[in-house]
């Protein structure tokens, strides 16, 4: 799936992949794609419950090599 942005957030713990993933957000216009990269698992339940809370959508989360790929668009 084709994103406008991307945000490695590798390396980085709970609640920072969050919180970089909210700011990325606000500096893109409504329905475009933000692709994070991230190596925390507990991101997995925490990018689930951003999607809910804020009305971004979670469009999909993969596990590649202890790697989490999300694809979320802008609301």
């Amino acid at each position: 799936m084709d994103f406008h942005k991307e945000l490695d957030a590798r390396g980085l713990n709970c609640p920072l992949p969050i919180l970089k993933t909210k700011k990325a957000l606000a500096d893109m216009t409504s329905g475009q794609i933000l692709r994070v990269l991230a190596t925390d698992p507990g991101s997995v339940r925490d990018f689930q419950a951003f999607a809910r809370q804020t009305g971004n959508e979670l469009l999909s989360q993969t596990e590649e090599n202890k790697e989490f790929i999300f694809l979320m668009r802008r609301k």
